[in-house]
């Protein structure tokens, strides 16, 4: 048995039995589960032994094919990746910490995340009305203007996901005087000083179609928020840079969670449709539900091969861009199809909060535009085809 596969057994064993029954929780909410919950949840976590189960004692990481293993069975309930600690966007702002943070940084931002204590967001996104990054972050409005030995930042960001209840804050901004590059830089933030300054504010959460994570997704305002230099993430201009850190493998970690969570709609919709009988006989003995449940293997394992083919690809140091894309795309649209054949198989109670499939339709649905819309992945796509395309007709100028 790998390491990751145990570690898997583990975590899985802990969402089914310990995990599921709180999924029906009241302080599950429209935008997302109580921080009282979380916790409490975490608690357990930690006592069974799988609390932030793809960091090892010694700080390293498991590799990305091992992380897919665990994450899928993490997402086997809306709530297991929360509880077990591998959520986004706490997994993703871990993981980019770990490779760019100095140690005192890591001391003071990364650790209250490992052990589970703090939350953390990533502000990066800006407000369509602005006229602001969203899929491209080439257009980022928000500035950094350094005096003396502080940044001061200012701007609106837009689907901040936890900052609400957050305590760790990466934010992304432009320096206008740094003509190298696109000027974007990294800070690391204090969320809970700034809130009480008034430097950041909470102007509204949104009311969006999903519900897993804690703080729904803000809109917000900074307002000369001071930053001391020490705090910035790497070197001033790199934010692009570290991006890239993050980027790839947190797409990733979103179809590592929820092929988990449409693993657990397909066996709901399956137990349905054995035990649900309609003219006569079983529903999966009518073809057009069995081929559904059908379909939907077919989906599930071709999710499972694309993540472990891009993890494998991360896994040598490569950045994996286009690798990512692809999964995320060609993942996305498989769980979409799948959650969709669980509705569809359950017909009214497939709709209804009696389970969790109606929930993870909803997550999926979202999963398709957060980390990058499919047609921004396939715009990206064409791009490389095009480049490799006239790399090829010119072998000597590349």
């Amino acid at each position: 048995m790998t390491r990751g596969t145990d570690i898997a057994k583990k975590v899985a064993a802990f969402v089914r039995g310990t995990v599921a029954p709180f999924e029906r929780d009241p302080r599950c909410g429209a935008h997302g589960p109580s921080d009282e919950l979380v916790q409490e949840l975490r608690g357990l976590a930690r006592a069974a032994g799988v609390l932030t189960p793809h960091i090892l004692d010694d700080g390293s990481h498991l590799t990305h094919r091992e992380t897919a293993q665990v994450l899928r069975a993490a997402g086997l309930s809306p709530l297991g990746p929360l509880a077990v600690n591998v959520m986004a966007p706490d997994e993703g702002n871990m993981y980019l910490l770990g490779k760019a943070a100095s140690a005192e940084q890591k001391a003071r931002f990364l650790d209250p995340l490992v052990s589970g204590e703090a939350r953390s967001a990533f502000f990066m996104t800006e407000p369509a009305a602005d006229g602001g990054a969203g899929s491209d972050p080439s257009m980022m409005l928000t500035t950094a203007v350094q005096d003396g030995n502080h940044w001061v930042v200012n701007g609106r960001k837009a689907f901040i996901t936890g900052a609400g209840g957050a305590r760790v804050g990466i934010v992304m901004a432009k320096a206008p005087e740094i003509t190298d590059g696109s000027g974007a830089t990294m800070f690391l933030v204090d969320l809970p000083e700034a809130y009480a300054a008034g430097a950041i504010t909470i102007e509204r959460v949104l009311d969006t179609i999903d519900s897993s994570m804690p703080g729904g997704h803000a809109v917000v305002r900074i307002s000369n928020l001071r930053i001391p230099a020490d705090q910035m993430l790497g070197n001033p201009g790199e934010g692009f840079k570290l991006a890239q850190i993050r980027l790839a493998p947190a797409r990733l970690t979103h179809c590592m969670r929820w092929l988990g969570s449409c693993q657990r709609a397909h066996e709901i919709a399956t137990d349905y449709a054995n035990r649900r009988h309609a003219f006569g006989k079983p529903l999966i003995d009518h073809e057009g539900v069995g081929f559904m449940l059908a379909e939907n293997l077919i989906d599930l394992k071709q999710a499972e091969l694309m993540i472990d083919w891009c993890a494998d690809v991360l896994d040598t140091g490569a950045l994996g861009t286009a690798e990512s894309s692809m999964a995320k795309v060609a993942v996305s649209e498989a769980l979409m199809r799948i959650a969709d054949r669980c509705v569809q198989v359950m017909g009214g109670t497939g709709v209804t909060g009696d389970t969790i499939v109606e929930q993870v339709f909803r997550e999926v649905r979202a999963f398709r535009i957060y980390d990058g819309p499919t047609e921004v992945h396939k715009w990206s796509l064409a791009k490389k085809v095009k480049r490799d395309w006239r790399d090829s007709q010119h072998p000597q100028e590349s």
